[in-house]
């Protein structure tokens, strides 16, 4: 069955609006190919002649000779934006979040995702277990990179053991064949307590190095437990002690990397330094944060810029009030600092940080990301917040102001009577949401 690429949006002044195409008409072929994704696409179209097939809603097919300049692009949307259907992940993880998730969420968050093209679109990770050798083919042929891999150990029968699936070891080796290809990579160990640490993930960094510098970055984070983790593999949860350790071994491999490859290449989540109890690195350790979005180096990098964001605040600009902060447990103690020298500045600013205990996924869950509205309506609800709540950006679906949980944001504007703002990633937007 041919694929159908139906048409969203068209581009105002782009070649499709000149030629008569229209949203809702279905892209049949490209210089006479059927196309698969959009990398397809893209390739197909960058040429500076090229002939299109599009078919209008009542059937009639229409053929276009276009003349362009090269790589110019034709202004044309499509209703899926990757222009072919999503990869599911076929391994039964023993520390996979979706699992440990309550019944009756919306279907979207019951979704997993394996799909290198969206590695390289939106920064997934993948596992290299669904992928053919004409997937690797594709990625080497369109250079998409970088790939994020989760490799979580480089023992082909441990992997096998945690992945829950007898070919995983095996998927380790298309590893080799994009490094052979020079295509980027960053890798990722989601780390367990008892099963891949310890002298696994000794042998694991040792492994990987040998990648570099093909391999950009290797981060290690911990696995994520919820209390919905019945008849699940029994994982426990990782202690202050068990966070210096692998802090230990990842220091000690940073040092070497630096010695042999001029960059630190092994990093350890965030959250290994708030479960310790230690400063989180100085920005030169995080080699230009290339893992940032897997939690590596967003402490730093926030503290970093509240500082100058902070250097550079007029004090004659800014009136008294009275504020409040809520977020996740991890973060709060680092917002709380924050807060604190803005107020040694602004003394006339008072900030209150309140961290929320995640009781919907469970306490060993303190990430902002993962907290729900309903948590933040009955921890917070009956407070005097001040003149406004502040919230961080992550708690939202993206694009929308609704929670993880289906709660608006309107719905808990109203059970809390408060104005809320929704604060943004970077240390400037911190520091102007608490000025105001």
């Amino acid at each position: 069955m041919k694929k159908e690429h139906k048409i969203a949006t068209i581009g105002k002044d782009s070649i499709a609006k000149e030629l008569g195409i229209c949203p809702g008409d279905v892209l049949v072929s490209v210089c006479g190919r059927e196309v698969e994704d959009i990398f397809d696409y893209q390739y197909l179209i960058h040429e500076e002649e090229i002939t299109i097939l599009i078919r209008k809603p009542d059937g009639e097919e229409w053929e276009f000779e276009i003349e362009k300049d090269y790589e110019e692009d034709l202004g044309m949307e499509f209703e899926n934006g990757l222009m072919d259907a999503y990869k599911s992940c076929r391994n039964q993880c023993i520390f996979c979040f979706i699992d440990q998730m309550p019944k009756g969420m919306r279907d979207t968050l019951y979704f997993k995702d394996d799909d290198s093209r969206l590695s390289f679109l939106q920064g997934n990770y993948v596992t290299l277990t669904n992928m053919k050798d004409s997937d690797i083919e594709r990625i080497i042929h369109y250079h998409l990179e970088p790939i994020n891999i989760s490799v979580h150990t480089t023992n082909p029968l441990l992997r096998c053991k945690m992945l829950n699936n007898r070919f995983a070891g095996d998927a380790l080796k298309k590893m080799e064949r994009l490094r052979e290809a020079g295509v980027l990579m960053n890798g990722q160990i989601v780390l367990c307590k008892g099963i891949n640490d310890g002298g696994e993930l000794e042998e694991s960094i040792r492994t990987l190095t040998e990648y570099a510098p093909s391999m950009r970055s290797l981060s290690v984070v911990p696995a994520g437990l919820t209390k919905y983790r019945k008849g699940l593999y029994p994982l426990k949860p990782f202690t202050r002690e068990d966070a210096r350790e692998v802090i230990a071994v990842i220091q000690k491999w940073q040092k070497s990397c630096m010695e042999r490859f001029g960059m630190h290449f092994v990093h350890a989540g965030d959250e290994w330094y708030l479960l310790a109890g230690m400063k989180v690195p100085e920005e030169e350790t995080y080699d230009g944060y290339l893992q940032l979005e897997n939690g590596v180096g967003m402490m730093r990098l926030l503290e970093n810029e509240f500082t100058d964001a902070l250097q550079k605040a007029a004090p004659d600009a800014v009136r008294s009030r009275r504020i409040t902060a809520a977020t996740g447990m991890l973060a709060a103690p680092l917002i709380k600092a924050l807060g604190e020298r803005l107020r040694e500045k602004f003394p006339q600013v008072s900030i209150e940080v309140i961290p929320i205990r995640n009781d919907f996924f469970g306490e060993q869950i303190t990430v902002s990301g993962l907290l729900t509205g309903q948590d933040l309506i009955r921890q917070l609800k009956g407070r005097d917040l001040g003149e406004k709540l502040l919230l961080p950006c992550n708690l939202l679906r993206s694009g929308e102001e609704v929670f993880l949980d289906d709660v608006t944001l309107t719905e808990l504007k109203n059970a809390l009577q408060v104005p809320v703002d929704i604060v943004k990633s970077s240390g400037q937007d911190l520091v102007n949401a608490f000025l105001g």
